[in-house]
């Protein structure tokens, strides 16, 4: 076991009180690493020495900032396999995912991030000799200081998308990770440190959300705020800035409740693969999972029945291990959540097509495992199409023309994500256009890449996530008008 301290001004410091909690192994119970849990004091401190480092960081050109970036990452790939088996335990999804995804895109964020904080450039605006004002411009500048709140799912990726255009923008931060999950966040310190990072410029807090996070969000020194979590947590964080001194601008990406539209044309072989992918991912514990499947009448049975099938082929099990696909769900309080919506979905008359229940085979019987379910005969009118479970569970309900399709896709709080399988190319594109969700994937399954915009409409957010897009919510617009003569 390894102790974390507070990384606060380049400096390993204990919390205030001297306090401490531990993060487990989700599928042993056994401990991973203790962590120095922080104070409000300790958390104005990292502020404040976010704050003082800011002027020397945000004034530095980019090819220097873009040269820090580089050297953590660089850093990040000597301390891969190290990362994803931390992130691995914790998170209890399969080391196979934390190494080839969550550790590898994590990696490129700070790659892609060191690219683009050299293309920060400004803009003419031609006013012509309107009273006197004939020159117009407009630049782009760092808000400050940026407070990244990361969640338990995705502890490393959530964090470095955040924190690595907020850095590249000028912007010095201080990050929290979920007290479920806070290794990864941990190690960043050191690769900041190896780094050779200025001080102040990254800090890094352990604890409660409740806590830690709430005085991150509500700390007059706190500029902007990147946060990924619940619907309800970013509510409150959005009435915290508000009665905060200052407000801080917010960038939420929050809950989801993806629709899939199938249509009597797809490639079900294709639409089943990717729908696997689309709940089964990170045990459906992702906020833009395919949770609501709308199978047009033609293609309802055959397609269940390969989904089925394909759901029995997943392998689950011990997250350390190569092979596993599939792992254990964050808690046994979670797991009782998750079979508790099912259970109420049941009745409320929705009928168990697989799944449904704790898995015990293959040595997971000691810990929250729970199989891809697959729940039918789902109507709107139930919680369980319109809560998020955060869980492997499917809704599934038919339809018979495509008016009827984007109704119930639209049908929902959220609009994080929505999917179409369809060959005909151009109805597909015409579906698109009509869903409100802030990504439309057509036949593939929900997915990123670091330069295309990734956030969420209603109730899943504002703000977005990635490219530049991604970056320009770290940097604020100023407008300069001059009079020339």
């Amino acid at each position: 076991m390894k102790e974390f301290k507070l990384y606060i001004n380049n400096q390993w410091v204990d919390s205030e009180d001297g306090q401490t909690f531990v993060s487990y192994h989700k599928a042993t119970g056994e401990e991973v690493n203790r962590f120095a849990s922080a104070t409000v004091g300790d958390v104005e401190r990292a502020c404040a020495a976010a704050r003082n480092a800011f002027p020397g960081w945000s004034g530095m050109d980019g090819e220097t900032r873009s040269d820090y970036l580089r050297k953590a990452a660089e850093v990040m790939k000597r301390r891969r396999r190290e990362m994803a088996e931390f992130e691995a335990m914790e998170t209890g999804k399969p080391v196979f995912d934390t190494f080839d995804f969550d550790t590898r895109v994590s990696i490129w964020a700070f790659e892609y991030f060191a690219n683009l904080c050299r293309e920060i450039k400004g803009e003419v605006i031609p006013v012509g000799d309107i009273n006197q004002r004939d020159f117009d411009f407009v630049t782009y500048e760092p808000y400050g200081v940026a407070a990244i709140i990361a969640p338990f799912n995705f502890p490393l990726h959530l964090l470095t998308r955040s924190l690595a255009p907020a850095l590249a923008a000028g912007n010095t931060c201080v990050i929290k990770a979920s007290s479920i999950t806070p290794t990864t966040a941990a190690v960043m310190g050191e690769v900041f440190e190896e780094a050779g990072f200025p001080a102040g410029v990254v800090n890094v807090v352990h604890g409660r959300g409740s806590l830690v996070g709430n005085a991150l969000v509500s700390s007059k020194e706190v500029d902007v705020v990147g946060f990924t979590g619940s619907e309800a947590v970013g509510r409150q964080l959005m009435h915290l800035s508000a009665d905060s001194a200052v407000m801080k601008k917010l960038v939420l990406e929050l809950g989801g409740k993806g629709g899939v539209i199938v249509e009597p044309d797809a490639d079900i072989d294709i639409a089943t693969t990717c729908q696997i992918e689309g709940f089964t991912f990170n045990q459906g514990e992702v906020c833009c999972a395919m949770t609501r499947v709308i199978l047009h009448e033609d293609v309802y049975d055959a397609y269940l029945s390969m989904l089925r099938s394909k759901c029995g082929q997943i392998q689950i099990g011990d997250p350390l291990n190569d092979q596993t696909r599939m792992g254990v769900l964050i808690s046994e309080e979670h797991l009782r959540e998750v079979d508790a919506h099912v259970k109420h979905a049941v009745e409320q008359g929705a009928k168990v097509y697989c799944g449904g229940q704790r898995y015990m085979e293959n040595g997971c019987d000691k810990a929250p495992y729970y199989p891809p379910t697959i729940l039918t005969d789902v109507t709107p009118d139930m919680d369980v199409w319109r809560t998020e479970v955060f869980g492997p569970v499917l809704c599934v309900c038919r339809y018979r023309n495509t008016e009827d399709a984007i109704r119930l896709a639209n049908d929902t709080e959220f609009g994080l994500g929505a999917n179409i399988f369809a060959r005909d190319l151009q109805k597909a594109y015409q579906i698109g256009q009509r869903l409100n969700a802030g990504s439309v994937w057509v036949n593939l399954p929900n997915g990123m890449h670091m330069a295309c915009p990734f956030g969420g409409n209603k109730n899943s957010g504002s703000g977005r996530e990635y490219g530049s897009y991604g970056l320009h919510e770290y940097l604020k617009v100023k407008n300069n008008m001059w009079r020339m003569h």
